[in-house]
């Protein structure tokens, strides 16, 4: 029977842990970083081998790690169910990770720092998410809800759900989000009607619809940016 092989069996070469203290995180490998998380191979298999295995599924990188669903996950060699756990929460920490740092930053006028806010939580969702965000009077955010989770090409949104919201949580601005799971961020028509019928039922409710930041790969649509909505 073969011996399952851990960290602390490896020849020194090959430790993560002692390549981390000698050289720091950023000398290691993505695989020898997966394996700090694994910790321990499987039969006949190291752990930063395990990690390879991963890594070489789907999209051969780490985003394999938001995207290789969970129950896949298990089944990738040296994988099981706790290891999968760990590696799907290292992956969701990522994302809230990037989203406490934009957070500071955030502001109601600056469509960048929106889509800065919510680039890590929603670019990697293969169905449409669409959020609406809160401010005050000083465009400060008083915070956010998920609204609806659409197919993989679009959401359902319903204006009562949208000031239902707003009125709960006093806001004096909106701003809605949502992502396009094709990485391509120009508006479809549909994302007009929605914009123009939550931008006129605004005007009447006297909570003005002050942006809808449309978030792509690494890039965004503002309909404040391209004079579609005007404050």
């Amino acid at each position: 029977m073969n011996k399952i092989t851990t960290v602390k069996e490896l020849p020194d070469s090959e430790k993560p842990y002692e390549k981390f203290l000698t050289y720091g995180p950023e000398y290691l490998s993505d695989a020898e970083l997966l394996a700090v998380i694994i910790r321990s191979g499987t039969s006949g298999l190291k752990s930063v081998e395990v990690a390879q295995n991963l890594l070489n599924d789907g999209h051969r990188n780490l985003l394999n790690l938001y995207d290789i669903p969970f129950e896949k996950m298990q089944k990738i060699r040296g994988i099981g169910p706790i290891k999968a756990i760990q590696l799907k929460c290292i992956a969701e920490l990522s994302k809230r990770i990037a989203q406490t740092k934009s957070a500071p930053n955030v502001c109601m006028t600056n469509p960048r720092t929106i889509a800065d806010y919510y680039m890590e939580h929603l670019r990697h969702e293969n169905k449409e998410h669409l959020i609406v965000c809160m401010f005050d009077n000083k465009c400060h955010m008083k915070g956010d809800k998920l609204l609806s989770v659409g197919s993989a090409n679009e959401t359902i949104v319903s204006p009562r759900e949208v000031f239902e919201t707003a009125i709960n949580c006093h806001a004096a601005h909106l701003i809605l989000v949502h992502n396009h799971p094709s990485g391509i961020p120009e508006p479809s028509h549909a994302d007009d009607v929605v914009t123009k019928r939550i931008l006129n039922c605004g005007q009447l409710m006297g909570i003005p619809l002050s942006d809808h930041v449309i978030i792509g790969d690494h890039s965004y649509f503002s309909y404040r940016e391209n004079n579609r909505i005007v404050v």
